[in-house]
């Protein structure tokens, strides 16, 4: 019979005391809401991130004794090793890479589409992606342990959700994370991502029909077509999954898409809007 120890209560209350975070993207949206986060549960944090003033805001607000700033074009390789070289410099080591760093284009039909916002996308979120996950790796290797995580989008394993590159993006994302996760783990080193549906943050302004709207009005529209009624997803919920991901509660779940969605995915929500009475006898 299993049995559970009586510091799991104190284990949940500080669940990565002692840990060192590096979060890309992490001065506005999903990646604030992960940094004060991670900070409340004991990690030191790096935020990295093209807007300055906003990071310093935010480490400002944890308090620098936690949380620091470095400017970082996820695009840019130096910028990612010199983020992840300053986490082993600062704190003598990197247990946690958060690849949260995106980008979604205009949404425009197909044949009007730029080539190059379609590699601007694919830059942000894969390239990026990869080049946080190959320095977190090269930290985490001789270490033996650490958790890389990513966030996706529902937009990984549906299409219609998102523009074209940033659909094409998402589901690469999900690849690079599993192809990752197969070679990272014989070092103990786990690679997974969280794929959540629509959060009204920033990054969503970058719908056309989205751009008119506030937080509010955005939640409520989204709330039509989710699946799960009762609830609204907010960037604090996605931030709760990415904690579990990186803490050790979930030590052994590598090569994993953890979609936040509340059953988005798993139904055609036309199908549910059909009258039985309209079926054919």
């Amino acid at each position: 019979m299993a049995t559970f120890s009586s510091s799991s209560s104190s284990l949940a209350a500080k669940r990565l005391e002692g840990k060192v975070a590096l979060i890309t993207g992490g001065s506005r949206g999903i990646g604030e809401c992960t940094a004060r986060l991670f900070a409340q549960h004991g990690a030191k944090v790096i935020i990295a991130d093209i807007e300055d003033q906003l990071g310093a805001s935010v480490c400002n607000d944890i308090g620098h004794d936690t949380a620091c700033f470095i400017h970082c074009d996820v695009t840019v390789e130096d910028d990612i090793k010199n983020a992840v070289d300053l986490a082993v410099s600062k704190y003598g080591k990197l247990d946690i890479m958060f690849n949260n760093a995106g980008l979604i284009n205009k949404a425009r039909p197909l044949v009007d589409s730029e080539k190059s916002e379609f590699e601007k996308v694919m830059s942000v979120i894969v390239t990026g992606s990869y080049l946080g996950t190959k320095h977190a790796a090269r930290v985490m290797i001789p270490a033996k342990s650490g958790s890389i995580i990513a966030t996706a989008s529902v937009a990984s394993v549906i299409g219609g959700s998102g523009t074209h590159a940033y659909t094409a993006a998402k589901h690469a994302l999900v690849g690079l994370t599993k192809s990752a996760a197969v070679e990272l783990g014989q070092f103990g080193v786990r690679v997974n991502c969280v794929s959540p549906y629509a959060v009204a943050t920033k990054l969503l302004s970058g719908f056309t029909e989205f751009d008119q709207l506030d937080d509010d009005g955005f939640e409520k529209l989204m709330s039509l077509h989710a699946n799960l009624k009762g609830h609204v997803l907010k960037a604090e919920d996605v931030a709760h999954a990415v904690l579990y991901l990186a803490s050790d509660e979930a030590k052994y779940v590598s090569g994993h898409n953890l979609l936040v969605d509340g059953g988005f995915t798993i139904v055609n929500p036309s199908l549910l809007a059909l009258d039985p009475a309209a079926l054919p006898k």
